[in-house]
C-alpha cells in the first residue's frame, strides 16, 4: 500500500512524538557532533537554523554552539505580507521574540536585523519526513520549497541542509513538482550526502 503525503505526515509525525525527552537529547547530541564536522559549517559565517516545534530535533545545542564559534545565526519569520514565503532575521541573546500563526517562536520583525536569503551560506530545513533520494516532507506550507527553489533551478544562494531525527527516514516519498529536494540531510545516525 502507497502512503499519500498527508498520511507520512501523520505517521511520521506520531513517531517523532513518541521519541522520549532523554532519545530526544541524545539525537540532538549526535546530530551536532554530525553537523559541526561538515566542512560547509566550518566555512559558513552566516547559517539559518529553526527553533525546533511538534517534536523536531532540537536545534539549541547547535545553536549554542555555532554562537562560541562566532557564527551569525538567523531564524526564519513568517513574511508578513508576501504569502508562503519566509524571511531571516538575526537571532542572538538579546532578540525579542514572539509566535507566529503556528505558535512557533520567531524574532520580532525588525528590518535592521533582515539578511538576504542570497547572503546566507547554508539553511538548515526542518522536516517531516526524507526518504533514501534526499526527498524532503514538510507540513505543506511549501515556505521551504519557495525559498529553496532559487538554489535548486540555478545552484545559487545558499546551501540547504535538512535536519531529522533517524526515525523520520522513509523508503520514498511521493514527490510533486514543486518538491525541491535537499544535498544533504543530518540525523543522529548519519549524514546522509547526495551531492
Amino acid at each position: 500500500m502507497t502512503l499519500s503525503r498527508q498520511d507520512y505526515r501523520t505517521l511520521i509525525r506520531t513517531q517523532r512524538n513518541q521519541l522520549t525527552q532523554e532519545e530526544q537529547k541524545r539525537s540532538a547530541e549526535s546530530l551536532a557532533t554530525h553537523f559541526l564536522t561538515l566542512p560547509e559549517i566550518k566555512q559558513a559565517q552566516d547559517i539559518a537554523l529553526y527553533l525546533p516545534a511538534d517534536g523536531e530535533i532540537d536545534t539549541s545545542i547547535i545553536i549554542d554552539q555555532l554562537r562560541h564559534l562566532n557564527k551569525n545565526i538567523y531564524l526564519p519569520v513568517i513574511h508578513p505580507f508576501s504569502s508562503g514565503h519566509l524571511l531571516f532575521l538575526r537571532y542572538d541573546l538579546t532578540t525579542a521574540m514572539v509566535h507566529n500563526r503556528y505558535h512557533i517562536p520567531e524574532p520580532k520583525l525588525e528590518k535592521d536585523k533582515i539578511i538576504p536569503v542570497a547572503q546566507l551560506d547554508i539553511i538548515c530545513t526542518p522536516l517531516v519526513a526524507f526518504d533514501k533520494h534526499g526527498h524532503r516532507l514538510g507540513m505543506g506550507g511549501g515556505y521551504y520549497d519557495r525559498t529553496l527553489e532559487p538554489w535548486f533551478h540555478y545552484q545559487s544562494g545558499p546551501k540547504p541542509i535538512g535536519l531529522a531525527h533517524a526515525c523520520q527516514e522513509v523508503e520514498q516519498l511521493p514527490v510533486e513538482a514543486w518538491d525541491v529536494p535537499l544535498p544533504k540531510i543530518i540525523t543522529a545516525k548519519q549524514i546522509w550526502d547526495w551531492e
